[in-house]
């Protein structure tokens, strides 16, 4: 068995590229994902930033929302960023008309929370699991996290609100790493994928 684990970014919309690249700096083979048949390949899945609503209408369109439940569901461990990770939780604050989650994290997001395109900003996160330096976090639009529940725990907080989460296999940030060229986080995930398929093995 090859130790690289192979890591699908769902490319229905969104930074798709900045993930792959992120991916492989941090040592998995990267490969978008559209199809149930590529889902069923991959070890892991980053689920990227983009437009929550479209990515989850393009989901249910592509046939994807099901498979993609099915396999978080089982376990597969899936990393969502900004609207991956309104994707990831199991409940949307605000919802938009239609708007589905593929869910994974005990979790209550507030979309667009804290506000528009021209209100993105960085900020220095200190993120729990990460050695070094704070990460460079880039919010676009991001969403927060209003509670979690029991099974999820806090991995990072900016101005009093949760912008990382992880339960079991599945992690998400309010914030892109893929946008800073600091891979750590998706050397977090990476690992988090690796010891995963160690633990199947």
């Amino acid at each position: 068995m090859s130790t690289t684990p192979v890591i699908g970014v769902l490319a229905l919309q969104g930074d798709v590229r900045e993930h792959l690249v992120a991916l492989a700096a941090a040592d998995a083979v990267a490969r978008p994902v559209r199809r149930p048949e590529e889902l069923a390949e991959v070890d892991g899945l980053v689920v990227p930033g983009g437009e929550s609503t479209t990515i989850s209408k393009l989901a249910v369109l592509f046939g994807m929302m099901e498979p993609l439940r099915a396999r978080v569901r089982a376990g597969l461990p899936v990393y969502g960023t900004c609207a991956g990770m309104i994707m990831l939780a199991d409940k949307i604050l605000d919802p938009r008309s239609g708007q589905e989650t593929i869910g994974g994290i005990d979790m209550i997001v507030r979309r667009n929370a804290f506000g528009r395109q021209n209100e993105s900003f960085e900020a220095k996160v200190d993120v729990l699991g990460i050695e070094g330096d704070a990460v460079e976090g880039l919010f676009i639009r991001a969403p927060w996290v209003e509670s979690v529940g029991a099974g999820a725990e806090v991995l990072a907080e900016h101005d009093g609100h949760i912008v990382a989460v992880r339960q079991g296999t599945a992690l998400a940030t309010s914030f892109h790493p893929e946008l800073t060229g600091d891979h750590r986080v998706h050397g977090l995930f990476v690992d988090m994928v690796r010891a995963n398929r160690t633990a199947a093995h």
